[in-house]
């Protein structure tokens, strides 16, 4: 290649270098346009986010005529028991004629004392009746003669006197032997130990040939009437309110079965060690309530007027318990209440609130105090 053909191609190939370079360039440019602007444009505004409200039942509970009810324990008694035993002198028992559970009337006879010497002494008694009745009428008869006699001057009125004087004794030791032979029969009928009053045998001490005075207790227990009932002991705060007539529901241990009666006595002083009184229930006979068993009771003690929740709108922590009420702007705001009596029919609340609320269900424990909520009004009750 000649010198002349090396100088036209310098200026060519610098002018192409200089396009290729300025090309590279603008990419390089554009390219930088695009990392600097792309990403605002993408960016853009935020949109805006909506916040979901949560939807919650409430209710407004009102204030309810409510049962006034306290629980307590127990036991089974009769409710007038009647314990029996010798009345008389005693001795040995020939016969035992009642066993526990039988039912007995007034005065009939639970078992019986041999009375051999006894026996023995009625007799001599009423023949000591009939001595005494044949010197009456003798002494008598010798009376009246002599008041035929009086009249014809053959005895004198001191004579008619001493006879009528006689006459006299004879008929007051006749009285004498009489009584004596009342009071013989009397003891001897003493013997037969026998029931007071109509009622239920409880409990048996007592068996043939054994030895009873006076001195060996009770052989016999009696319910009277069969009546029975629950001593239930309550704490002090719980018989302020109490008065007899209150309804009472009784559940012996071990059954299922309800027994309903009612207070008839409440104890009208307090125990100083447990600080409890007892209170009486009066029930009727049933074979299941036996004497001596324990047994558990609720007690009807009046009515009171408060608001009523049901057990999902509490809730409780290190404070105590408390709900979530709603304020004017739908607010949760805490509560804190004080409860009452718990029954099926829901929670008494004693104090916190006045029954006009609007009371959060139930989900309580998923909301947050000063949260906004969409409330939906319940039926209360």
């Amino acid at each position: 290649m000649s010198e002349y053909q090396l100088k036209l191609e310098g200026p060519e190939r610098r002018g192409r270098k200089r396009i290729l370079i300025g090309g590279l360039v603008l990419v390089a440019l554009a390219l930088a346009a695009w990392l600097f602007l792309g990403p605002k444009k993408a960016a853009g505004p935020a949109p805006q986010r909506t916040e979901q409200v949560p939807t919650v039942s409430v209710v407004v509970p009102g204030r309810s005529t409510v049962d006034r009810t306290i629980s307590a324990t127990g036991s089974l008694a009769a409710r007038r028991e009647m314990p029996v035993g010798v009345a008389g002198e005693g001795g040995m028992v020939t016969r035992v004629l009642v066993e526990p559970g039988s039912w007995v009337r007034a005065g009939q006879v639970l078992a019986t004392v041999d009375r051999q010497v006894q026996a023995q002494t009625g007799a001599s008694l009423a023949a000591q009746v009939e001595v005494a009745r044949s010197d009456q009428q003798l002494a008598q008869a010798e009376l009246d003669r002599s008041a035929q006699l009086v009249e014809r001057g053959f005895i004198s009125k001191a004579d008619i006197q001493r006879r009528t004087a006689a006459r006299d004794v004879a008929a007051a030791r006749v009285k004498v032997a009489r009584a004596a032979l009342a009071e013989q029969r009397a003891r001897t009928g003493r013997l037969d130990i026998r029931a007071p009053a109509a009622g239920l045998v409880l409990t048996r001490q007592v068996e043939p040939g054994q030895i009873v005075s006076s001195g060996s207790g009770v052989l016999f227990r009696l319910a009277q009437g069969g009546q029975m009932e629950m001593r239930a002991a309550l704490a002090e705060t719980d018989l302020a309110g109490l008065r007899p007539g209150a309804r009472a529901t009784v559940t012996p241990v071990g059954s299922q079965q309800r027994f309903q009666g009612e207070v008839w006595q409440v104890s009208p002083v307090i125990d100083q060690q447990t600080r409890q009184g007892i209170a009486r229930v009066a029930l009727r006979y049933d074979p299941a309530l036996r004497p001596g068993g324990f047994a558990g009771a609720t007690i009807v003690g009046g009515q009171a007027v408060a608001p009523l929740l049901p057990d999902s709108a509490l809730q409780s922590d290190g404070k105590g318990s408390f709900v979530y009420v709603l304020d004017g702007a739908d607010k949760v705001v805490r509560r804190d209440v004080k409860l009452g009596q718990v029954s099926d029919a829901g929670v008494t609340i004693a104090g916190g609130l006045d029954g006009t609320e609007r009371v959060v269900l139930s989900a309580g424990g998923f909301l947050a105090p000063g949260q906004k909520v969409k409330p939906v009004i319940r039926k209360a009750g």
